[in-house]
Parts: structure tokens; sequence; C-alpha cells
């Protein structure tokens, strides 16, 4: 990649760091932004209202007579992935910090807290990594840091989203309780085979292969696809305990034998994936990094392919 506009400074002259509203927050959590504009004071710091999007907000920057150098963002993970999209487009780095209510990528570069990731930016470290990029039917690919998926999971996304009056933790627990009475599987065509899945999970670069529900990537640069199936052979409530991602919970699952078999899934590593879902009875959708996007109910095909070198991010 090339650049012949010159690299931000570490006071932040050439940097445009957007932060989103609409990231999920902790309520213990400290606003960042007074020491972000403290130790970045010559960045240009935009904090984007309810109907104001990344795209329009870098476009906009993008145009002006003095174009930034890198692009930042303060959020979550959908809004990082969107973000390191447009800096691909641009061929700008990113800048990284974590603001979310769930930072994978970021924690996945080591970017644990805002405070490393402005260190990391002051000393001009920039590592390049892989991405992925998905595309359903006819859509433009849409790069993805960390992981897309099928079937339960995105039905899960998608009842809790349909109760978000209820707030993150009890919409949750609905979710949970729908899904485990109402899941369907999908079915999927690959490479002429045929099959009625729970989930599929496909991860950036290879992962750990004890968990099946892959929501963080394990390494930076590995310009592959972890591709993890699970079969539904077995019971909703298997379907949901494969969603599991922490070490412990695994462990409680398995030792209470409701984790799948392991005849029940199945794992390839690919540079691409191609699949032809047809959703029948299950919603037509899928996510990647978080967003939950929805597709043709008839049918359709998801095309996933490592891209390596894609992507300039500051990282330790």
């Amino acid at each position: 990649m090339s650049d012949d506009r010159p690299p931000a400074r570490p006071d932040g002259d050439g940097l445009l760091l957007l932060a989103n509203s609409s990231a999920g927050q902790s309520v213990a959590r400290i606003d960042p932004l007074p020491e972000i504009r403290r130790r970045l004071p010559a960045a240009r710091v935009v904090e984007l209202g309810p109907d104001d999007t990344l795209d329009d907000a870098v476009a906009e920057a993008m145009a002006s007579d003095e174009p930034p150098a890198v692009l930042g963002v303060l959020g979550g993970d959908g809004s990082v992935s969107r973000m390191a999209h447009l800096a691909r487009r641009h061929d700008v780095p990113l800048l990284v910090l974590p603001g979310g209510t769930f930072n994978h990528f970021a924690r996945a570069a080591g970017l644990d807290d805002v405070d490393t990731a402005l260190a990391t930016f002051a000393d001009g470290r920039v590592r390049t990594v892989a991405v992925a990029e998905v595309s359903a039917g006819d859509g433009e690919p849409v790069t993805v840091l960390n992981a897309v998926s099928l079937g339960a999971y995105p039905q899960f996304l998608s009842e809790r989203t349909r109760r978000g009056n209820l707030g993150k933790w009890l919409g949750g627990v609905v979710a949970t309780w729908r899904s485990l009475h109402g899941a369907r599987p999908l079915g999927i065509v690959h490479d002429g085979r045929r099959a009625s899945v729970w989930s599929v999970f496909v991860s950036v670069g290879r992962n750990d292969p004890d968990r099946h529900a892959m929501m963080q990537r394990a390494r930076l640069s590995d310009p592959v696809l972890d591709v993890r199936i699970h079969h539904a052979r077995g019971s909703r409530v298997r379907a949901m305990a494969s969603l599991a991602f922490g070490r412990r919970t695994i462990s409680v699952l398995r030792a209470l034998r409701l984790m799948p078999p392991s005849s029940d899934l199945e794992r390839f590593v690919e540079a691409e994936w191609v699949i032809d879902v047809r959703p029948g009875d299950a919603p037509a959708v899928y996510v990647h990094d978080g967003e939950l996007e929805e597709a043709d109910p008839a049918g359709f095909t998801l095309r996933v392919r490592a891209v390596p070198d894609a992507l300039r991010v500051y990282a330790p």
C-alpha cells in the first residue's frame, strides 16, 4: 500500500477520529473523550449523532482540502469493522480506540484499553493485518475483521434486536429463551454437498480448535478462513450451548454433556468459502462482526474470502 500524504503526528495532526455515540457504553466507564482530546490536541475529533454515519463523515473529510492521513474510531466491533472498510477504501492506516460493548478486534490487536491505543499511536507502531470480505447475493463485499456467522447466533441476535426496548440484558434472556424453543436449522450447499445445520462460523485466521463459536480472531496476519459447521443432529439446547465462547463456560457445559459431540462438528481451513443458503423456516439473516444483516428469504449465496496484508492498523 502506498500513501503520498504525510503520516499523522503524535499530537494527532492528520488524524480524523470519529466517536460513535450509539456504541454500547458501560455505566461505570468514564467518558474517554476528554482524555483523548487532551492527548491528541491537533486531531479532528467528531462525535457522531444518532443520524450521522461513518461513511458520510469520512467522505466529507476525504473531499476536503486537507484529507486525513489516518482514520480513527472510538466504538465497538461494528463501528471498527466499518471504519476498517473505509480505511482500506482510502488507503490510510486505522487507529482503533475500544469503546463499545464488545471490542473483539481491539483485544485481538493487543489494544485492551484506550490508553494502550493512544500510546501505540504516539509511538507510530503500525502493523499490516489480514481481513476477510463477505458478500450475500449480488451485494458489494464488506470488510470483516473477526468472523461471519449463520444460523443459531444470528437468530439469537435477531430475537434480541426485536426486543431492544427491554435492554440488552433482559432482551438477551428473552432471546435465549425464545431461541431454545424456536431455533430452526437451515440448509446449506457447499461443493455440491447438502446439509442441515444449526450454525456456521467463519473466523478470520486459524482459531482455537476447542471452540465452535468464534467471535474474536486469534491472529492478525493469518490470511485464511477457519470454518466451523454444527450439523443439526442434536437438540436446540446443544445448538445454543455451542454458541459459548468462554473457556470456563465451555468447560462447564462440556462437563454437563450439553456441548455437541465432535461427530456433529466439522472444520475447514480455506482461503475462500462459498455456500448456498436455503433458510427454509429459519430467518434469512447472517452476522459479520456483530452486525446483523438480512438476506433473501428464498435463498442466497454467501461468499467469504480472506485478503492478506489488507489493512494497516496501529497495534503493539
